[in-house]
């Protein structure tokens, strides 16, 4: 018997009025906004106008539901990074869309890297973290492996600072990963990098560019897909299942939001 785990974010709009103040330019990558038309409401009058009949005329008087997306960003909640979001040129190649990627490439082994011990809000993990969070999986990464960092974000909600605050990678760390046969690298942190604001001040005192966004740069050296706002790792081991993300189908894009689902066998 297979069980599945959901680990992905619900796209709640609510979450929007979450949003502290100071990052509110990010309230399109937390959920989209949701026009409901209700069967009673506004589906009822949009059924009328097509068919160009009274409302008596349907079962109960009412119309159907339906539901309006709107502000919407393709890196939504949950959701899967195509490579062309770390750059047009991949592995020296033109880079992949998320129309470019076959499901199988999404539907991997996987393992749960919990790096909660040594994870500090707003740096990046080091690679002696990464290290011992695989040891304690009992399992080598293997060629093609999805690796699911599991980093402590869980505690916090969206309302708190601490959400934004979150434990990050860097181009070294990302690169480690890759290195080791992962093609698909995957956070519960609401980013892959460090915060934006500390690669901002980390780069305006140093004048350093590998300070910027260096984990998402790092996927221009060896492909890999980066999954972001994973939830509920706490449910599925440390390894011995398969996952899948499951984008939707959108053309040429740099990303798209999934449903991310575990399947574990008894």
């Amino acid at each position: 018997m297979t069980t599945l785990v959901d680990l992905s974010r619900t796209l709640d709009p609510a979450n929007r009025e979450l949003v502290p103040e100071s990052y509110r330019a990010l309230e399109s990558v937390i959920a989209p906004k949701i026009h409901y038309l209700h069967p009673s409401g506004e589906g009822r009058d949009r059924m009328t106008d097509i068919f160009g009949c009274p409302p008596e005329h349907l079962p109960n008087s009412e119309g159907w539901g339906e539901d309006w997306l709107t502000e919407m960003n393709t890196h939504c909640g949950t959701h899967v990074d195509a490579p062309l979001h770390s750059g047009s040129l991949i592995e020296g190649k033109e880079a992949r869309t998320i129309s470019d990627i076959d499901l199988s490439e999404l539907y991997r082994p996987g393992m749960v890297l919990d790096v909660r011990e040594w994870a500090v809000p707003g740096e990046a993990l080091t690679i002696e973290a990464l290290e011992k969070a695989i040891a304690a999986t009992d399992r080598e990464v293997q060629q093609g492996d999805a690796l699911l960092i599991r980093t402590g974000q869980e505690r916090f909600n969206i309302s708190q600072p601490e959400f934004f605050n979150y434990p990050g990678m860097s181009g070294d760390g990302t690169r480690y990963l890759t290195g080791l046969g992962a093609t698909v690298l995957g956070t519960d942190a609401m980013a892959w990098d460090r915060p934006f604001p500390v690669m901002k001040a980390a780069y305006e005192a140093t004048g350093n560019p590998k300070e910027l966004w260096d984990g998402h740069f790092a996927i221009a050296d060896k492909e890999a897909f980066i999954i972001q706002q994973l939830d509920n790792l706490a449910a599925i081991p440390t390894s011995g299942f398969q996952v899948g993300f499951f984008p939707i189908k959108l053309p040429k894009t740099s990303a798209s939001p999934c449903r991310v689902v575990a399947f574990l066998e008894d």
